[in-house]
């Protein structure tokens, strides 16, 4: 069984946090983030840690508990020094483009692919072939990224498509002639 949430999240000493009664504000070079507490979960700032705890022991607020700490640690961590994601495409033509905060995807197929990313999120292209995502949100630099791999997955018989940086794709060998 976890114990995640027993753990106390040490504060960055760039961010600020406002507990107030129901809500954290948290504030960072990076950005600003707001996260509603759930009920029955209680949250306390004290020594430079946040500290989480439950009022009961019920099956719920078991999950609450353990997920809202790994919430609060990662908004500190986006608002001080944010998250970033990098792609890569391979492939005969593969490239992108980007103009203004759309990018542009040639993938192969008879049409480009346009992707505008969500507020927040910024793309910056280092070379035709290399994107970089990056943003305070986790979820939302995570969502962006598996998004514009979801348009050409790297495929195993000839490694093209877009992937992670440092993603290993399993090859396969082709259709064997006897």
């Amino acid at each position: 069984m976890s114990r995640i949430g027993n753990q106390p999240v040490p504060m960055h000493k760039d961010v600020s946090l406002e507990v107030k009664a129901d809500s954290l504000v948290f504030k960072g070079p990076q950005g600003e983030f707001n996260h509603r507490i759930p009920s029955g979960i209680e949250v306390k700032l004290e020594d430079g840690q946040v500290s989480i705890s439950r009022a009961a022991n019920t099956k719920h607020l078991r999950a609450m508990h353990g997920t809202t700490r790994a919430l609060i640690a990662n908004m500190i961590e986006g608002c001080a020094t944010g998250y970033e994601k990098n792609l890569e495409l391979h492939g005969v033509g593969f490239r992108a483009q980007l103009k203004g905060r759309e990018i542009t995807l040639a993938l192969g197929y008879s049409h480009p692919i346009h992707y505008t990313p969500p507020e927040g999120v910024t793309i910056v292209l280092d070379g035709d072939t290399n994107i970089k995502i990056t943003g305070p949100d986790k979820q939302k630099v995570g969502q962006a990224a598996a998004q514009i791999r979801s348009y050409y997955p790297a495929e195993p018989y000839k490694g093209k498509g877009v992937r992670y940086k440092g993603e290993q794709i399993r090859r396969k060998t082709g259709k064997a002639i006897s």
